[in-house]
C-alpha cells in the first residue's frame, strides 16, 4: 500500500463505508425476518411496532455517551467494541416472536451497541479527512447504509423463504465478526504523514498538529463546551433535520413492506429486484450530493454555508412531494418510484445537514453527531411506534388497511416534517466553524 502511495485515509473511509453497510444490513434484515415470523403467529400491528422500535430505545441511550467515548477512548476502539457486541447478540439470540422479553432485551442491547458507531465514525473521519474532502467522504461512508439496506431487501426475503427467519441472524453475526477482524487489522490512528499539509511551526504538540490539519477532534484533555453546543441554533438546525431524515427513513424501512402486503397485495418475495431500488437510489444520490457539494466549495462557486443550504433544501422539499404523492398511486410501480425519489433526495440532502457537524464543530464532531443522532434515533422511536398505533387506530375505526387511502397519514406526516425542517435549516444553519 505504501509503495502504491495510496493514502491510508482512503482505506479508513472505505472501511467506514463497509461498516455502515453491514449495520443497515442488520437493521433491514431484522425487520424482514421478524415481520415474517410475527405474521406467522398473528402478532398485531401495535405489538410489531413496539418490537421494531425497541432497537431505537437502546440506540438513543448511547448516542451522546458514544460521542464522549470516542472523544476519550478513540473512535477506532469504540467502533471495534460496538461491532463485536452486537454481532455476538445476533449470533446467540433466537428469533421467536412469542418470547417477547428476550426479543425486547436483545433489540435494546443491539441498539445500545450500534448507537456508539456513528459518533465514533465522525470522530474517526474528523481525524483523517481534510476539509476539502469531507462532503464526498462523509457521503460515501453514509451511503453504505443505503447500499446495505438495498442488499438486505434483495437478499433476505429469499433467505427467509428457503432457510427461515433465524438464518438472517446467523448471516448478520458472520458479517459483523468479519468486519471487526478487518477493522482490527487495517485501521490505525492517523499518522502525521497522511494528514493534509498545512503550515505550522516546527515545534508543535501532536494535538496541535492534528487540530490544525483539517479540524480534528480536540485533545482528550480539552473541556467539551456542552452548554454552547446545546444552545447553538446552527446545531439545532442540524438536529431538527436529522430527526426528520430518520423519521422518514425508519418509517419507510420498517413499514413499507407491510404497506406492500396489505394495501398492494404484494409480498417482498414477489417483488424481485424492484424492492431494493429505493435504497439503491439513496446510495447513488448520497454520493452525487457529496461530489456536487465538494465541487461547489472547492471551485468557490458557492460558500460552504450556501452549498449546505441549497442541497439540503432541494433534497428535503422534493422528498416531501414524493412522500405525500406515494399513497395516491395505489400501484406497486408508483409506490416504488415515489419511495425511490423520496429516499434518493433525502440522501442528497445529507450533503447539507449531515456534513454540517464537521463544519461547525470539527474538533467536537463526534460529540455534535451524538447530540444530533440522539434526535434521529428519537425519530425511530416516535415514527415506527406511532405508525403502528395509527394503523391500529384506523383498524379500530373500521377503516380498511388494504386501502391506500388509509395510509395517507403515515406518509403525510414525514412529508410535512421535511418542509418544516428545510425552512429551519435555511434560516439557522451555517457552514462556518463556531466551536474552537
Amino acid at each position: 500500500m505504501a509503495r502504491m502511495k495510496f493514502p491510508r485515509r482512503y482505506v479508513i473511509v472505505l472501511l467506514t463505508f463497509i461498516c455502515t453497510n453491514v449495520c443497515y444490513i442488520e437493521r433491514v434484515g431484522f425487520s424482514i425476518a421478524y415481520t415474517v415470523a410475527a405474521d406467522a403467529i398473528n402478532v398485531n400491528q401495535a405489538n410489531k411496532g413496539m418490537i421494531l422500535s425497541m432497537f431505537y430505545y437502546g440506540y438513543v441511550l448511547s448516542q451522546i455517551p458514544g460521542g464522549w467515548a470516542a472523544q476519550r477512548l478513540g473512535g477506532r476502539r469504540v467502533l471495534l467494541l460496538s461491532f463485536v457486541l452486537w454481532s455476538l447478540i445476533c449470533g446467540l439470540v433466537p428469533l421467536d416472536p412469542s418470547r417477547v422479553v428476550i426479543l425486547v432485551l436483545s433489540r435494546l442491547f443491539v441498539g445500545v451497541a450500534q448507537g456508539f458507531i456513528f459518533p465514533a465514525i465522525h470522530t474517526v473521519l474528523a481525524q483523517w479527512v481534510p476539509p476539502q474532502e469531507r462532503s464526498r467522504s462523509v457521503s460515501l461512508t453514509t451511503s453504505g447504509m443505503y447500499l446495505g439496506a438495498a442488499g438486505g431487501m434483495l437478499f433476505f426475503p429469499s433467505l427467509v423463504k428457503h432457510m427461515g427467519p433465524q438464518s438472517v441472524f446467523f448471516v448478520e453475526a458472520v458479517l459483523g465478526v468479519a468486519w471487526s477482524v478487518i477493522w482490527l487489522k487495517f485501521s490505525s490512528e492517523p499518522p502525521r504523514t497522511d494528514l493534509p499539509k498545512v503550515a505550522m511551526p516546527k515545534v508543535a504538540s501532536r494535538e496541535k498538529i492534528k487540530a490544525q490539519a483539517g479540524g480534528v477532534v480536540a485533545p482528550r484533555t480539552v473541556k467539551i463546551p456542552w452548554r454552547r453546543i446545546i444552545f447553538s441554533l446552527p446545531v439545532w438546525a442540524i438536529v431538527v433535520n436529522n430527526f426528520t431524515f430518520h423519521y422518514a427513513l425508519y418509517v419507510i424501512m420498517n413499514w413499507l413492506p407491510t404497506y406492500f402486503e396489505l394495501a398492494l397485495k404484494l409480498s417482498l418475495q414477489d417483488m424481485g429486484s424492484s424492492k431494493m431500488l429505493p435504497y439503491f437510489n439513496m446510495f447513488i444520490f448520497s454520493n452525487i450530493g457529496g461530489v456536487v457539494a465538494d465541487h461547489l466549495i472547492t471551485k468557490r462557486i458557492l460558500s460552504v454555508t450556501k452549498t449546505r443550504k441549497v442541497l439540503n433544501t432541494i433534497g428535503f422539499v422534493v422528498a416531501a412531494i414524493a412522500l405525500m404523492a406515494l399513497p395516491s398511486f395505489g400501484t406497486p410501480s408508483g409506490t416504488v418510484i415515489c419511495s425511490s425519489v423520496a429516499l434518493g433526495f433525502l440522501a442528497l440532502g445529507r450533503a447539507g445537514f449531515a456534513v454540517n457537524h464537521m463544519d461547525v464543530a470539527p474538533k467536537f464532531a463526534g460529540i455534535v453527531m451524538g447530540v444530533s443522532n440522539t434526535a434521529g434515533t428519537l425519530a425511530g422511536i416516535v415514527g415506527v411506534g406511532l405508525t403502528g398505533n395509527i394503523l391500529e387506530a384506523a383498524k379500530a375505526s373500521n377503516m380498511d388497511l388494504t386501502s391506500s387511502e388509509t395510509w395517507k397519514t403515515v406518509f403525510f406526516v414525514p412529508g410535512y416534517l421535511c418542509i418544516f425542517s428545510s425552512v429551519i435549516f435555511l434560516i439557522f444553519s451555517t457552514g462556518e466553524k463556531i466551536f474552537e
